[in-house]
């Protein structure tokens, strides 16, 4: 079959020995079909995965390896990868084998028919059921709050435009909202069904923990999504409510006074109006330095991980 795609394939790996092998078996299976390179992203492993992915790299020149210092999370792994990526199609999947990398021409179907992100939906999941039943409620909520209607928003395997990503900066969970940030700037998103397996070794990475990041970046991203390029809008609208509350209560205050005589020390109408007058001038202010920041800032890059050691990249 001709190759049609060049692809850049990113792999965070954490404590995941045992898995790799196979993984790579399987995507060696599709090097036939596509220019294909693998970035595996060692997490701070503290099992034999490094060891067996310098096995990995040292058999197959297509595969490349990026160690990091310390355990810094999925989402620097894969922004690492991004980084890295020379692909025009950036498609990160999971460790564990629990993604299927048959699922990929699927993906490359989906985005040939002019999409910029095709994310996985693992509809049949092999986890358990309050795993599951949390995920689906987080879902939903995702999509809700963000406007973009994924069923899977926590699921690594997904195929995404290289131009787009890698103008994306990752921080917290947030790789489970790059579609929703995609989509933002003018993406285009579908989603297709991908298969999931059962976890055969190892164990798995994601806590209850992980629920409460997820929606404090949830937070993030809705309001990036928002008011992002005019915060002002934000720290604007919360000053002029805090205002008027001001204004409202010094007048009440004023009227207590010649209505009925109600001495103003006698209320706490007048310290109220001060109050709320105060925090309208400091949030029309922190709108103002975030406006300025915004459009002062750097496009320069901002690493928040150490790199030890890089195979088999330039």
């Amino acid at each position: 079959m001709k190759k049609t795609r060049s692809l850049s394939l990113i792999v965070p790996v954490y404590n995941e020995e045992g898995n790799l092998g196979a993984l790579h078996a399987e995507i060696k299976a599709l090097y036939n079909r596509y220019d294909i390179e693998t970035i595996f992203v060692d997490d701070g492993s503290k099992d034999t995965s490094v060891a067996e992915l310098r096995r990995i790299v040292k058999t197959d020149s297509r595969a490349k390896l990026i160690i990091f210092a310390r355990n810094y999370g999925q989402t620097a792994a894969i922004g690492a990868g991004v980084a890295a990526a020379a692909g025009e199609v950036i498609i990160p999947l999971d460790a564990d084998l629990q993604n299927d990398p048959a699922d990929i021409p699927r993906l490359i179907e989906k985005f040939d028919e002019g999409y910029d992100i095709v994310s996985g939906w693992r509809k049949d999941r092999h986890d358990g059921y309050l795993r599951v039943l949390l995920s689906r409620i987080a879902n939903g909520f995702i999509a809700r709050t963000t406007g973009v209607p994924l069923h899977d928003y926590g699921c690594t395997l997904k195929a995404y435009r290289a131009t787009i990503l890698k103008q994306l900066d990752f921080f917290g969970e947030m790789h489970r909202f790059i579609p929703a940030y995609a989509s933002w700037q003018g993406a285009r998103v579908t989603e297709i069904k991908v298969n999931h397996r059962a976890r055969v070794r190892g164990a798995s990475k994601y806590g209850f923990s992980r629920i409460g990041k997820v929606l404090l970046d949830l937070i993030v991203v809705k309001y990036v999504l928002s008011f992002g390029q005019k915060p002002i809008y934000f720290f604007g609208f919360l000053g002029a409510v805090s205002g008027f509350l001001g204004v409202l209560s010094l007048v009440a205050a004023v009227v207590l006074r010649f209505a009925y005589g109600i001495s103003l020390i006698q209320t706490p109408l007048v310290l109220l109006s001060a109050l709320l007058i105060i925090v309208s001038v400091q949030m029309v202010s922190l709108g103002i330095v975030a406006d300025v920041v915004i459009r002062t800032r750097r496009p320069e890059e901002k690493r928040s991980y150490v790199i030890r050691e890089r195979v088999n990249l330039g």
